[in-house]
């Protein structure tokens, strides 16, 4: 699929409370600058996050997603950050598998204070999707709505 020249990605980022989300916050406080088809969603854990809601953002047509948690080791919920990095990976080889691509889903782990880290993943991320374009499913989700 090629992608239009007004084309911008839509992607979410999920992140954890304790560490990405304050560390987007604190982007935000220093006006750091992210693209704005960047959505951030905020969870209590990244191990709160079901392999559920990762696949549903790609059905329903989102061309990237960001999973940003606590540093390894240092996760407020002892493990929630290397279970989440589990079931990225098995959700990783599922959308390669039916050629949505691996390289449409990244987890990284950051702390409060790495606001420019953040910022940069999250541009990192934006380059990345957009290098590989629309995604696949959302011609499927286009032309369900136009038969709507």
């Amino acid at each position: 699929m090629t992608a239009p020249a007004a084309w911008k990605p839509e992607i979410i980022a999920f992140c954890c409370n304790y560490c990405a989300y304050a560390a987007a916050d604190l982007a935000g406080a220093r006006r750091m600058q992210y693209p704005p088809n960047v959505r951030v969603v905020h969870l209590p854990c990244t191990g709160k996050l079901e392999m559920e809601h990762v696949l549903a953002a790609f059905e329903k047509g989102i061309d990237g997603v960001l999973v940003a948690g606590c540093l390894e080791g240092g996760c407020h919920f002892l493990e929630g950050n290397l279970r989440a990095k589990r079931r990225i990976e098995k959700i990783r080889q599922m959308l390669e598998e039916i050629g949505v691509g691996a390289e449409r889903l990244r987890m990284v782990n950051l702390s409060a204070a790495q606001a420019p880290t953040f910022v940069q993943r999250v541009n990192e991320m934006v380059d990345t999707v957009t290098r590989l374009g629309p995604s696949p499913l959302r011609a499927s989700v286009t032309e369900g709505a136009r038969a709507s």
